[in-house]
């Protein structure tokens, strides 16, 4: 493995003398940068301009501005303050002019003592700040300023025309001190190894690594930061690329049971038993799933969906086809609640079918058992048993499937639901359960742009349902104001009346259960400015329940559901919504995915700002899944001008979730999306942006694919791999090795 010995030198030991042992210790715990090619990797977030050199005359208000001129007068005033009560307050007060106007430049406390010395009657220099105005004067606050030795009007051109690298920095580390630390290692970047091959580095144009480096982070001009970014995304989007596609490329190389469903079996008396007909979209995915079935290496495939667009009917399909080729099929589900639900709707889409080997049972049914952490001894050890001996065909479950005791008869086809709630540690453990690798298939109902789904999901291939079921109905959104407009909210509650008074039902979520104490240490460390609503706790379930009950929906038949619920009380409270035999269901967001009861035609979601929009999207979904319309009505105390509430805005503009997560992941950090697929780590991508640079990811896809195809173990790329194990330290690879 060849490594770059000057980039891969420790900050510690060879910088002594410019970082000290204090500053490298501060970049290693606040910034996680231990080597020289980490810091030359952590690139700035952006530059300041000091502008154009501006006169005196024409000073426009609010933007920063650079000028020179010559200091008119000096004057240095002592005042009391809270900080200073004993009149040991210091203003500096220096009048500069250049001739065509007169400007203020103002300094307090410990910053006067620097210009006071330095900013004498007569010297020239050049001050660059923000224009701001005190007592209708204009003036600089604590201006960056240069003196100016004699005539060099050169200097003052190319020192106000520089652009100054800002850094992400740590209070115990500012910009301009990583910026000396970065300038002090810049030449170790001419031994940087270039990860990206020649021919593709050439024919896209781009610039050799160390001129990118330098020009990150020592830009002369606008276009130096421009060619430095263009190369550092590629070098960021085809690593990951190429990471991905040596895991795909090795997952071609592992043996799996072909599953082929027979023609006359359990997958062909469920479909003659449905009573509507599969959707295009439904059947054109299940083809996808099938063909990579009835291969003989595990199937990676994610499947996503809008929320009701029947992702669970074309799994359990897949599930029935395993079963058919003599095979078991496990679904993995995030909480109790939701195994339960599934396992509740999969035994009644199957009927008899589900009930092989019983009396009543169906001639090519099997057996569809539930494994929940709370079960009973008894049922659990049937359960342990049904699927040990793989009378079983079916089971469903929450991560008590994972464990030892938990042993398959013929392990082939593992259905993840709602990925991002598992770890990859949990996913692997039930794959590990197979005596071959059994199939995959990763279910979420949170649309992904394609972007991210390349960029997180990249070892997948993808299947996309985008057509609701026909008989699915629209559902209206709407802003409550609670705060301006509170008869909006009396409205609210009126609505739920008459929905129930038709014979309908309604969910009420709430952020919080209510049980809980309060933390006194997060309510002190809340400080947002946006207004009185973030101060007060997120309203609660149980005190919610209460109020509704006692007073706007009074006489109604209203029940509470949340996590800390017991597991049977929790599936009674569902069984009787499901039923019909409660008007009011107020829920946490237990209630958030696959909860299906086409009865409930309203949801009114309290504290709706305290919620992400791919999660309002998914708690929208429980609402019209009947024939009657839908109606989400989303309660806010956040004022109108607030970013919170322009978000609720845009979900009840649209019912597209592939366009919200688009708007969500542009009011969310990179990272955070990014972090399921790198497992908690610092994200790699500093300069991509994965909405952005959709083009830049598609094509660095397709470059890897070609590359790994070709030379799998990269061989004649010692850059790459050096790049490669820079991306995935221990902790992602085992992430990608898991998959």
């Amino acid at each position: 493995m060849d490594l770059v010995p000057a980039l891969q030198e420790p900050l510690k030991q060879p910088l002594k003398s410019v970082l000290g042992p204090a500053t490298a210790k501060v970049m290693a715990e606040h910034l996680g940068l231990h080597t020289v090619g980490d810091l030359l990797h952590h690139y700035p977030r952006r530059y300041e301009e000091r502008g154009q050199l501006t006169h005196l005359a024409d000073l426009p208000m609010d933007e920063h501005v650079t000028v020179v001129a010559q200091v008119a007068d000096v004057r240095l005033h002592t005042f009391a303050s809270s900080r200073a009560p004993r009149g040991k307050g210091q203003r500096l007060e220096v009048t500069i002019t250049d001739g065509s106007g007169r400007l203020q430049l103002v300094f307090f406390g410990n910053g006067v003592h620097k210009p006071h010395k330095e900013l004498l009657p007569g010297t020239r220099a050049m001050f660059a700040g923000k224009v701001s105005v005190f007592n209708r004067r204009l003036q600089l606050a604590h201006p960056a300023y240069e003196l100016l030795k004699g005539e060099d009007g050169e200097a003052a051109e190319s020192w106000a025309g520089a652009l100054i690298p800002m850094y992400p920095a740590t209070a115990k580390l500012e910009s301009w001190k990583i910026g000396k630390a970065v300038q002090t290692v810049l030449p170790s970047a001419q031994e940087a190894l270039d990860p990206l091959p020649e021919s593709l580095r050439a024919g896209r144009g781009l610039v050799a690594l160390p001129e990118a480096l330098l020009k990150i982070h020592r830009p002369h001009s606008k276009a130096d930061i421009a060619d430095a970014h263009a190369r550092l995304k590629w070098d960021e989007a085809f690593v990951l690329q190429v990471a991905l596609a040596r895991r795909r490329h090795a997952d071609t190389q592992l043996p799996a049971v072909a599953r082929v469903p027979v023609p006359d079996g359990l997958l062909a008396a469920f479909d003659d038993r449905l009573p509507f007909t599969l959707t295009e979209g439904q059947r054109k995915v299940s083809r996808e799933i099938f063909a990579d079935l009835a291969t003989e290496h595990p199937m990676h495939r994610l499947l996503q969906g809008e929320v009701g667009s029947g992702k669970t009917l074309v799994a359990l399909r897949a599930m029935l086809a395993v079963v058919d080729a003599g095979g078991q099929a496990a679904m993995l589900a995030p909480t109790e609640v939701l195994a339960q639900q599934h396992h509740r709707s999969v035994t009644e889409m199957m009927g008899e079918l589900a009930e092989g080997g019983m009396l009543g049972g169906a001639e090519h049914g099997t057996k569809v058992v539930l494994l929940t952490g709370s079960m009973g001894a008894a049922a659990r050890r049937k359960a342990l048993l049904d699927l040990a001996t793989g009378e079983a065909g079916v089971v469903i479950g929450t991560h008590a499937l994972i464990e030892d005791k938990v042993q398959f008869h013929d392990l082939g086809l593992v259905v993840v639901d709602e990925q991002h709630r598992f770890g990859v540690e949990q996913r692997d453990a039930l794959r590990g359960k197979g005596r071959q690798p059994p199939h995959l298939l990763v279910m979420t109902a949170t649309p992904i742009p394609r972007t991210v789904a390349m960029t997180v999901f990249g070892d997948l291939e993808t299947s996309v349902l985008d057509q609701l079921p026909a008989g699915r109905s629209p559902i209206a959104s709407h802003v409550v104001p609670a705060a301006d407009k509170p008869h909006f909210l009396a409205r609210a509650w009126e609505r739920v009346r008459e929905e129930v008074a038709k014979g309908h039902q309604a969910y009420v979520v709430c952020p919080r259960i209510g049980d809980e104490e309060d933390d006194p240490k997060k309510a002190a460390a809340k400080k947002s400015a946006e207004d009185e609503a973030e101060k007060r706790p997120p309203l609660a379930v149980l005190d919610v329940a209460d109020r509704l009950g006692k007073g706007p929906l009074h006489g109604l038949k209203v029940e509470v559901l949340h996590g800390r619920m017991q597991p049977d009380d929790k599936d009674a409270v569902m069984r009787r919504f499901a039923a019909g035999e409660t008007d009011v269901l107020v829920a946490t967001t237990v209630i958030e995915v696959g909860v299906n009861v086409p009865n409930a035609t309203v949801m009114v979601i309290m504290d709706a700002d305290r919620f992400g929009v791919s999660q309002l999207h998914q708690l929208r979904g429980r609402v019209g899944r009947g024939a009657a319309p839908g109606l989400c009505l989303l309660v806010s105390e956040m004022p109108e001008a607030s970013a919170a509430r322009q978000r609720l805005n845009a979900v009840a503009s649209t019912l597209d979730g592939f366009e919200l997560s688009r708007i969500d992941l542009e009011q969310r950090r990179e990272g955070d999306v990014l972090g399921q697929a790198q497992s908690g780590a610092r994200s790699s991508l500093r300069v991509l942006a994965v909405i952005d640079d959709e083009e830049i990811i598609a094509e660095a896809r397709e470059e890897a694919a070609v590359l790994v195809a070709a030379d799998p173990d990269l061989e004649h790329l010692p850059g790459l791999r050096t790049a490669l194990d820079a991306l995935l330290d221990e902790e992602r690879e085992q992430y990608l090795e898991k998959g």
